[in-house]
């Protein structure tokens, strides 16, 4: 009787070994979505947005960036590859009572980043004076029109570009909340607990975890009733 107490949980143990090295190898298949992040720029720097252009209201001598590219989420986004300076950009617009000033910076991103048939215009920027009261789609909305929105409120094309298409997974046609609409996403790691996937494709450490638990806990379980029989 001890023999076949030790032999189960050392087969439940193998088993747990094996299911763990499966899901650890298990090909992760990571979401890449085309669309245009939005950008604010901290000192010097730019920082992924954490409100969409519609809400964040950037003030006077700030400067905003828009860049067109495949990325998976906010961890991975491509930034707009000019400065996020101001000087550069607003420099030969002068202050005017009432207004703000904006440096607007566009990316259209790369040749392998356009959709078929495309070819992404020249980067450029250009300084908005707005509104003191004016958000950051009012100022992209007075120096790059014709802008085009989905019925989401999601930015699906600045300057006309792209012509078609918003927001939609590489490959899969899916559309992705991850653009710049209403609210920017959550960096990646910093969602809600209680979701299954880890959002690439692959099991998640949770799911990994869970199974690894219950798996060793029946096996302590069986052990020890095995023992008290014994």
């Amino acid at each position: 009787m001890r023999g076949g107490a030790v032999a189960a949980p050392t087969a439940v143990l193998l088993a747990l070994i094996t299911l763990l090295t499966f899901l650890g190898t298990a090909p992760a298949h990571a979401a890449g979505y085309r669309y245009w992040s939005f950008w604010q720029g901290s000192g010097g720097q730019w920082a992924y947005a954490t409100q969409g252009p519609a809400t964040a209201r950037p003030g006077d001598g700030e400067a905003v960036g828009f860049r067109f590219a495949v990325s998976a989420d906010s961890s991975d986004a491509a930034k707009p590859r000019a400065a996020a300076g101001f000087g550069a950009v607003c420099d030969r617009t002068p202050a005017k009572d009432g207004t703000k000033r904006v440096a607007v910076v566009l990316d259209f991103g790369t040749a392998a980043d356009a959709p078929e048939g495309e070819t992404p215009p020249a980067a450029r920027s250009a300084c908005a004076q707005v509104g003191e009261d004016a958000t950051a789609g009012e100022a992209l909305a007075a120096v790059a029109k014709p802008l085009r929105y989905d019925s989401s409120a999601l930015l699906c094309a600045i300057a006309g570009y792209p012509r078609t298409g918003c927001g939609e997974q590489v490959g899969g046609g899916k559309k992705s909340s991850q653009g710049a609409g209403s609210a920017q996403p959550s960096p990646a790691g910093s969602d809600a607990a209680g979701g299954g996937d880890s959002g690439d494709g692959g099991p998640s450490a949770g799911l990994i975890g869970g199974v690894a638990a219950v798996v060793v806990l029946g096996a302590a379980a069986f052990w020890q009733a095995r023992r008290r029989r014994g």
